[in-house]
């Protein structure tokens, strides 16, 4: 049973960081493209973060770049996000997704992760 928890979200001033992580179970880690999306109220869910090692390709979405960072422990089977410069606008839920399949070109798109973790709420207040 594949499982993704993730951890680390919070209250936040603007300016300030935080540090997301989520741990998987059920899945050879290393094979997998993990990412984060996320999803403010009254929005539809936006795609923050992926990274893939089996093609060696890692992108950002466009409010994310410079800012944002994702990682990957692969020994620890956790996938990261580092979070600076945080501004009202990234107040969301924000989510760890996996796939085996997904393409380079689909990594952008919710539709190729079969799995997700539950979320974790983030908050930044000005």
């Amino acid at each position: 049973q594949v499982q993704l928890v993730e951890s680390g979200g919070g209250l936040v001033q603007a300016g300030g960081s935080l540090r997301l992580s989520c741990v998987a179970s059920g899945i050879t880690f290393r094979r997998y493209t993990l990412a984060w999306f996320r999803q403010a109220p009254g929005k539809e869910r936006e795609f923050v973060a992926a990274t893939s090692q089996r093609s060696g390709t890692t992108i950002y979405g466009d409010s994310v770049k410079g800012r944002f960072t994702i990682s990957r422990d692969n020994a620890k089977s956790t996938v990261i996000l580092q979070m600076n410069y945080l501004r009202d606008d990234d107040t969301a839920i924000y989510y760890c997704a996996a796939s085996e399949s997904v393409i380079v070109s689909q990594m952008r798109f919710q539709s190729g992760y079969p799995y997700w973790g539950q979320g974790t709420q983030v908050t930044v207040s000005s």
